[in-house]
């Protein structure tokens, strides 16, 4: 007999810095990509908060002093420097084992990542995880974080209620996707957004390391 789930039937993942470590790079791929149209490059602190939305959208808030038309110039060039690195990028130690803890209790597993299609694609290939998660979504198929529609999409797709549901990533746009959806969150630490921010949207906790999330979600899932 399956065992039903103890709380959460449907756990949601962002991607960047809470599965995958990947918040160092992204922040200086914007950066060059800034630099190579001759725009202000942003802080690392200005260009690592972007992290977790829609490219355009996050290029727009990185770079607010380029003319709208030459975002899709900004954008090809993030591309570039991306996609010519990230083989450098790994899971966070921990996190398969973890997924497939969570697989063997029968949840359903998603990802909600501000990625787009072809990057999230590539990225689950790259380190094996095909088949791991139920659905996934990114912000080119569906709305930008944090407006909830993926988070809504994905619960319709398996029939979930948002109290049945979690959501877990680093940023405040992913606590505030689930705000805005109606479903529990938790925050993590070690990626892009000091955890300082995240009390605002009320997270069920804040896992400072994958053994944190893993052994908060074996006693609370």
């Amino acid at each position: 007999m399956t065992l039903r789930p103890r709380q959460f039937d449907l756990i949601v993942f962002d991607w960047d810095g809470t599965l995958f470590d990947s918040t160092a790079l992204i922040t200086r791929c914007i950066q060059a990509a800034c630099a190579d149209v001759g725009v202000a490059v942003p802080s690392d602190a200005d260009a690592s908060y972007v992290i977790g939305m829609g490219l355009i959208e996050a290029l727009q808030h990185a770079a607010p002093g380029l003319a709208r038309d030459r975002y899709p110039e900004l954008g090809n060039r993030y591309r570039h420097h991306y996609f010519a690195r990230q083989h450098e990028i790994v899971l966070f130690e921990g996190t398969l084992e973890m997924l497939q803890a969570l697989k063997r209790r029968n949840h359903w597993l998603a990802v909600a990542t501000g990625k787009s299609r072809r990057g999230l694609d590539e990225a689950l290939n790259s380190v094996q995880l095909k088949g791991v998660f139920d659905g996934t979504r990114t912000a080119d198929e569906t709305a930008s974080k944090p407006d909830p529609l993926m988070l809504l999409e994905l619960m319709r797709a398996f029939g979930t209620e948002p109290e049945r549901t979690l959501m877990i990533g680093d940023t405040t746009h992913d606590l505030q996707l689930a705000a805005n959806a109606g479903t529990a969150r938790v925050g993590v630490s070690y990626g892009a957004h000091e955890p300082a921010s995240f009390e605002a949207f009320g997270p069920l906790h804040v896992a400072h390391s994958v053994p944190d999330l893993h052994d908060w979600l074996e006693r609370h899932a």
